[in-house]
């Protein structure tokens, strides 16, 4: 059975990410095959739509597959995850700036490489056991595959929190934080799949719309934003530690796991991003400094052995003492040159 289901259903072009076992995580090929299926939809009159799902109740999907990333990285050979990256986020952006209404449908973990492929769309639907979240930072990344614009974006300081702490949003914190647009029930959403293949028109989607369970992010966004105002990591830590509310306690535990490297060079990313200027170009720009060189410069192998290979969650990170020099985050997010990122 293929990893991505791809077919035309009534009015709509059907993608379902079909690895359920592995949480639908992104592989190489299910990237390009989007790609493909997009390019081919967006002139074709008899596709209306775009609708994404997956298959399985534990994740819409939980990030990209990085093994091989780890496998080719460790003999030195950095080009495949640049490759990798550099058309995963071409991907991303064609989602993003679709002419046609993209429909996705996020159940369960929709984590890192789930997020470039499930929240660009102009629908983003959650439900009850959505958990949605940026934790590229765990790995010695940084939250990329356009997820930089959303944290951008996101009401005051919040875009940093998430960014740094990888805190899970729910449904409602999900719509708060701009991932997501609507709440419906988990048990209708075969019925308005089947209302958009037929019809072919979105519309449909407001008229089951519900509302969520209370998420948290709302009332903590005072303290957020007292937190995380602050220029530079060191300026966030310090703040969070002469506080002795219990927010503050969770947030530098969330923190403490971290790389701080990547929690130095999200805060920078965002702090750029911010503004009038935003774009996704520029987001994703500013993503693929960082990860074109996280293998040879950052923390992403040490990360990846940490969490997946030895699965020892002992990372020994560079900077360990959380003082990140500015030379050091400047060095990650420095233009590429010949070698930027080409949409």
């Amino acid at each position: 059975m293929s990893d991505i289901d791809i077919r035309v259903v009534g009015k709509a072009g059907r993608i379902t990410l079909n690895r359920p076992k592995a949480l639908n995580a992104l592989t190489y090929d299910m990237c390009l095959a989007v790609e493909t299926a997009l390019d081919g939809w967006r002139d074709d009159p008899a596709v209306a739509l775009i609708v994404i799902d997956a298959a399985g109740d534990r994740a819409f999907c939980s990030g990209g597959d990085i093994a091989d990333l780890y496998e080719t990285g460790l003999k030195g050979n950095y080009a495949y995850g640049q490759k990798f990256w550099a058309d995963e986020y071409r991907m991303n952006n064609k989602i993003f700036s679709y002419p046609k209404p993209v429909v996705s449908f996020l159940q369960g973990f929709t984590m890192g490489g789930g997020v470039g492929i499930g929240c660009h769309g102009s629908h983003r639907i959650v439900g009850e056991t959505s958990q949605i979240a940026m934790p590229e930072c765990g790995i010695g990344l940084v939250p990329d595959v356009g997820g930089s614009l959303m944290l951008a974006l996101a009401p005051g300081r919040l875009g940093e929190y998430l960014g740094t702490t990888a805190v899970r949003m729910n449904g409602a914190d999900a719509i708060y934080a701009g991932f997501a647009d609507t709440y419906i029930p988990q048990s209708k959403w075969i019925e308005v799949m089947a209302e958009l293949e037929r019809t072919g028109d979105a519309t449909c989607i407001a008229v089951v719309a519900d509302v969520p369970v209370d998420g948290t992010l709302a009332d903590q966004q005072a303290e957020i934003d007292a937190h995380f105002g602050g220029e530079a990591l060191g300026d966030i830590l310090r703040s969070l530690q002469v506080s002795n509310s219990a927010f503050a306690a969770a947030t530098l535990k969330a923190m403490g796991r971290n790389a701080p490297l990547s929690m130095a060079c999200t805060i920078e990313m965002i702090h750029r991003l911010r503004g009038p200027s935003l774009t996704m170009e520029k987001a994703l720009d500013h993503e693929y400094r960082f990860t074109a060189r996280a293998m040879e410069h950052g923390d992403f192998l040490e990360g990846i052995r940490a969490a997946i290979i030895d699965k020892d969650r002992v990372p020994k990170w560079r900077f360990a003492d959380m003082n990140v020099p500015l030379a050091a985050v400047s060095k990650m997010l420095l233009p590429l040159g010949e070698n930027a990122l080409k949409l």
